[in-house]
């Protein structure tokens, strides 16, 4: 996926993010903190390339990281987003700074990398150090970014107008079998 797609892709995954009420500092976040913290993270998660936006400009982070793990390495897994959960809640972290809105948002915005890379045919090892690829191919890079572009767009259109919540009603269906039995009752 393409700088731009991550970017695109993680405006809409903070949108969802907020909406579906993910954590209480997000439900309560302001949206000036939560869109460009996701958007500060997206793309951080290839600074295992060299030739990646960060990577051309942090190439004396990007070269040891990319010889030491390759590209989709730990950088592409669960366990550095666990790290990074784990470094944002450790008791030092408190005296930062940085909004509860913003660093959750960040961990967003690293999450919404990960999810995208999943959409292409090359996958991502969530499980690293274990190989196993996780995909879902829907995008092809080689077909140039004007789909990617397109279904990121219509992913941030979908999260503008989509209300929060369940994306199935859930709880409004058991709520209504609920009167249905009271009613039965009576």
């Amino acid at each position: 996926m393409t700088a731009e797609g991550h970017l695109i892709f993680s405006v809409a995954c903070a949108i969802f993010a907020k909406k579906a009420e993910v954590t209480l500092e997000l439900t309560t976040g302001d949206w000036w903190h939560i869109i460009p913290a996701a958007l500060l993270t997206s793309l951080l998660p290839d600074i295992d390339h060299p030739k990646s936006v960060l990577g051309q400009r942090l190439r004396w982070i990007a070269i040891p990281i990319a010889r030491t793990f390759g590209h989709r390495g730990f950088t592409h897994s669960l366990l550095a987003i666990t790290g990074g959960i784990v470094l944002f809640r450790l008791e030092f972290t408190r005296s930062w700074p940085i909004p509860p809105d913003v660093m959750d948002a960040m961990i967003v915005g690293y999450f919404s990398h990960l999810l995208a890379d999943m959409l292409t045919p090359a996958g991502v090892p969530l499980l690293w150090p274990c190989r196993w690829r996780f995909r879902l191919p829907l995008l092809n890079s080689h077909k140039g970014n004007k789909l990617e572009r397109s279904m990121c767009l219509c992913l941030v259109a979908f999260a503008l107008y989509w209300q929060g919540g369940c994306l199935i009603p859930i709880q409004s269906y058991f709520w209504q079998i609920k009167i249905l039995d009271f009613n039965h009752v009576k």
